[in-house]
């Protein structure tokens, strides 16, 4: 049975636990960067989520495992709210996957 994990820093993902989420604090991007190699060579994790904040700046990563059915990697506001990117992420894979932008403005 696959996991799923949230990478992102202290506040914004210490609740995902109390929902059985496998949680991974990162202190700063860099170590959110190691994370997602780590969590996505181990073959244990279906879903990533991720702090969008740290998202943006690793969005070069994240575009290496886009391709790739397990793990999907998602992006999710942090504890200090939504920034816009990881709507314009689901966006962008919409219209990839549908051909159009259904999800309008």
């Amino acid at each position: 049975m696959y996991k799923i994990g949230i990478i992102g820093e202290r506040d914004s993902v210490l609740g995902f636990m109390a929902i059985g989420f496998s949680v991974h604090e990162a202190p700063d991007v860099d170590t959110a960067g190691e994370l997602i190699d780590a969590l996505a060579k181990s073959g244990e994790y279906a879903i990533i989520f991720i702090v969008e904040n740290y998202a943006e700046a690793l969005s070069e990563k994240i575009n290496k495992y886009k391709d790739s059915p397990i793990p999907a990697i998602i992006t999710v506001p942090g504890a200090g709210g939504a920034t816009g990117y990881g709507m314009e992420a689901i966006r962008s894979a919409v219209e990839r996957a549908v051909g159009a932008d259904i999800l309008g403005d």
